[in-house]
Parts: structure tokens; C-alpha cells; sequence
């Protein structure tokens, strides 16, 4: 079956056709690692992850390549203000990042450079350009005329005047054009830098991504994918450097850009004090939770985040591991089908349809609350969890979910008091069995009967 997706560069839904169907190769740009990463940073990490699932369900190998970058003006100034060199700076906020993704349920890509690895890539790519004629040497800098490659604004499809007035452009007397950008910047003082023929210095940040996904991936990849928000200058900077100093051979087939996070209905932003944090939203919420919101809206659309939407998140949550739990006290434990089933996937092959997807995902679950017998359960309980394999959902037990986990260490005298109370309401002595509930609510317990069993969870699990 065809996957499906939408390609910036042409403004259309297109087949999928890799360039080697044996090595499908795809470029994200990662993270820039001076803080914790916001949950603008994580739809990206999370759509590609999913992204990468399921092309290797299709194809034979499939390179995934994520970069970090660990060296960057903001690194720069954080590392002054405390005082410490840069790298303890990146390889804090690596681990931190690594772990809040991982929490989300982020696999690792397969491959993850960072831009201190590739000084050298970076430092080749730039000769290239200035041999060819496409870059110039100017007060200490090197910079990409774009004059020089007459499809600069392919991606972006705007106005050079325009693209220039409302972006991140650096306006400097020594550019040839205003939207020429730098390759190379001279460092001074305590700033990191390398010797190149530009002079001592650092790359410049579209640089960077070009020169490691040639250095992993080649000179033309299959996909390239991040936020709407790189699509100019990033996007636009990186082809032009990667196609001139490829002698015209394009960069990337598919351009994949997922839409902006807002919160209740406004931009987030510093200015606006709404950013939100994953590494703090992670001490309140399960990483599922915020997966599923994350999941919950096609990736080219906005996403409006809400507490309101983060607790029927957890509610949708709650009850698919409910059935989950219930049908297993029924029928006994499940395993997950080898393949997901053929509607879900049918779903994500049309361009990462994950709306369509959970809702198909909710109506398997469904039909296992409904199933009458074992064979039932089986067929749906198996299907369910492989579809949930593939997004990324229901990956802990249902007692690990609901807090009543073997490794509570209160779970022994927790059993206790609920087996008294079970007796006594065997024995109609509802007074006993309502202070017993009364005591384990007081612990911080929930307790939930259905179908002759009670199961209990915390409070704020």
C-alpha cells in the first residue's frame, strides 16, 4: 500500500517514492541544546518518530537522522553567563532532552550527529561555495549569495522583500544582498571557534544541517522534515548551500513541516510567559498523556493545548487501559499481533492521519469491550496492541497505569484493607466497608468496582 505525504516543495499530497527503496533516508532537524525543550520542540520529535515507525514497516532499511546543535550563539551565552565551557552547557541539556523524548516515547534516530562532530564537513562544503562562485569573504565572515542561485524562495514561495522583512534575516553593510547569509562568522574573545580559510571562527546554523546530512545521508535524501517555522530561512538557506555545492543535484524529494503548538488559543512565546516546558509538564502529567494530545491533531494543523484537552487526554487514556485491564481479568493476558491492523495503518500511509487514527484506535478498543468470548478478545485485544506498538500508546501495564503497581510500597497493606472490605461487604456490613473506603481514600486510593472486581489506583497517578 502506498504511504502518502504532503510535500512543502510542491504544495500537494504526493505517493511516496524513495530515491533507493532499500535505503530510505530522512534528515530532521533536531534540537538546539541551551534549555529544556518546550512542547513546540517535541510535536516534531514525536510526528517523526512516528513517521519513521511506519516507513520502516514498509521499507528494508530506513536512516533517520536527527541532528543536535551544540554549538550556537544562545549555547554561547548561556556558557559566559555561568561561567562554564559550552560543552557543559550542550551535554546538560542533551541528557535533558533525551530524557523528556524518551518520557514522550521518542525512540532515539538512528542516527544522531551533532555540529562540533562535523567542523570539518562544514569547513569542505564552504571551499566548495566559494570555488563555484556562490559564496564571498566579507569583514572576517563568510556568506551564501543568493543572487547566485535563481531558485532561492522555491520552498518558501514568497517574496524576497517580504522573506527578508519577516524573518530572522541579519541585515549587515558588508552583505552584497540583505538575505545573503552566513557560512562562516569570525569568534572572539572566549567564543569557541576553528581555523578555516574564512579565518577563525564558527558555522554559521543553516550550515550546519547541510554539511551532517551529507556527511550521514548524502547528497540527495528522501525526506527532510521540522517545524513550519524553518521553512524560511532555514529550509530555503539549506537548500540553496546544499543543491550549489552539490553541483545542482537536489537536496531533498519531500519537504515535511508540522504546524505551531498554541496555548489556549495564543502563540506561545517568552514574551507571552505560555511556554511550556516538557520537562515540567512531565512532574504532573504521564509522557502518554501528553503523546496523545500531541497525536490528537493532524501535524499540519495548529495545535491548541489546554488543561481542559490534557485531562480528556488522560480520560481517553484512563479508559483505554480500563478495557485493557478489564478484558485481561476476563480472558486472560494478550500479545500483540505481528502487524498492526490494516484500517489503522491505512490511516498513517494517508499523510500521518493521526486523527483518523486514534479514532480507529478507540474503536478496536471498543469492540474488546464488547468481546463474548476469548477468541473475541483475542482477535481485538492482539490488534489493539499492535496498533499501539506502532503510535506509541498503552505501553505500561494497566496496574502500572493506575498506580496500583507490585512496586507501590504500600500495594501489600492496600490489598489488605480492600479484601477486608470485600468481606464485609459479603457480609451486607456496608458501615465497615464504608469507613474501609473511607481509610483508603485518606491514603490518597481510588477504588473502582466493576464486573465483581475492585481495582484501586492513586489519587494522582
Amino acid at each position: 500500500m502506498t504511504i502518502r505525504l504532503y510535500n512543502t516543495l510542491k504544495r500537494e499530497k504526493q505517493d511516496f517514492e524513495p530515491i533507493n527503496p532499500e535505503r530510505v533516508t530522512m534528515y530532521v532537524c533536531g534540537p538546539t541544546v541551551y534549555n529544556f525543550a518546550h512542547i513546540g520542540n517535541a510535536r516534531p520529535a514525536i510526528l517523526f518518530d512516528l513517521l519513521y515507525r511506519l516507513l520502516a514497516l514498509h521499507y528494508k532499511e530506513v536512516v533517520y537522522a536527527r541532528n543536535i546543535t551544540d554549538v550556537d550563539d544562545k549555547i554561547n551565552a548561556i556558557a559566559a553567563q555561568l561561567g562554564v565551557p559550552i560543552a557543559e552547557v550542550s551535554s546538560r541539556y542533551i541528557d535533558a532532552y533525551h530524557a523528556d523524548m524518551a518520557a514522550l516515547g521518542a525512540s532515539l534516530p538512528s542516527i544522531e550527529p551533532r555540529a562540533t562532530d562535523h567542523i570539518k564537513q562544514m569547513i569542505r562544503m564552504i571551499q566548495r561555495l566559494l570555488d563555484a562562485g556562490h559564496a564571498y569573504a566579507a569583514e572576517g565572515h563568510v556568506l551564501f549569495d543568493i543572487d547566485s542561485f535563481e531558485n532561492y524562495g522555491s520552498l518558501s514561495r514568497r517574496d524576497m522583500r517580504e522573506m527578508v522583512a519577516g524573518s530572522r534575516v541579519d541585515v549587515a553593510p558588508f552583505k552584497k544582498n540583505p538575505g545573503d547569509f552566513v557560512l562562516w562568522k569570525p569568534s572572539v574573545d572566549d567564543q569557541p571557534g576553528w581555523d578555516s580559510p574564512g579565518g577563525w571562527g564558527r558555522p554559521g546554523w543553516n550550515l550546519e544541517c547541510s554539511a551532517m546530512a551529507e556527511a550521514h545521508l548524502g547528497e540527495t535524501i528522501d525526506i527532510h522534515g521540522g517545524g513550519q517555522d524553518l521553512i524560511f530561512p532555514h529550509h530555503e538557506n539549506e537548500i540553496a548551500q546544499s543543491v550549489c555545492s552539490h553541483d545542482g543535484s537536489p537536496f531533498a524529494r519531500y519537504w515535511i513541516h508540522n504546524g505551531f503548538v498554541t496555548v489556549e488559543k495564543r502563540k506561545m512565546s517568552k514574551s507571552q510567559g505560555n511556554t511550556l516546558v516538557v520537562h515540567d509538564l512531565l512532574k504532573t502529567y504521564p509522557g502518554e498523556v501528553l503523546r496523545y494530545l500531541l497525536l490528537s491533531g493532524h501535524y499540519r494543523q495548529p495545535l491548541d493545548w489546554s488543561d481542559k484537552e490534557l485531562g480528556r487526554a488522560r480520560r481517553t487514556l484512563d479508559r483505554l487501559y480500563g478495557v485493557l485491564r478489564s478484558a485481561s481479568d476476563r480472558f486472560g493476558p494478550f500479545v500483540a499481533d505481528d502487524r498492526p491492523g490494516e484500517d489503522f495503518l491505512d490511516t498513517l500511509r494517508d499523510d500521518l492521519n493521526t486523527p483518523l487514527a486514534l479514532a480507529e484506535f478507540n474503536r478496536v478498543a471498543r469492540e474488546l469491550a464488547k468481546a463474548e468470548d476469548s477468541a473475541q478478545a483475542r482477535k481485538f485485544a492482539g490488534e489493539l496492541l499492535a496498533n499501539a506498538e506502532l503510535i506509541g500508546l498503552l505501553q505500561v501495564s494497566p496496574d502500572s497505569w493506575f498506580g496500583a503497581d507490585s512496586a507501590d510500597p504500600e500495594s501489600e497493606a492496600i490489598d489488605a484493607l480492600i479484601e477486608q472490605r470485600n468481606q464485609a461487604r459479603a457480609k451486607r456490613d456496608f458501615a465497615t466497608a464504608d469507613a474501609l473506603r473511607d481509610r483508603l481514600t485518606a491514603m490518597g486510593i481510588v477504588l473502582e468496582d466493576a464486573d465483581g472486581i475492585t481495582r484501586w489506583r492513586r489519587t494522582d497517578s
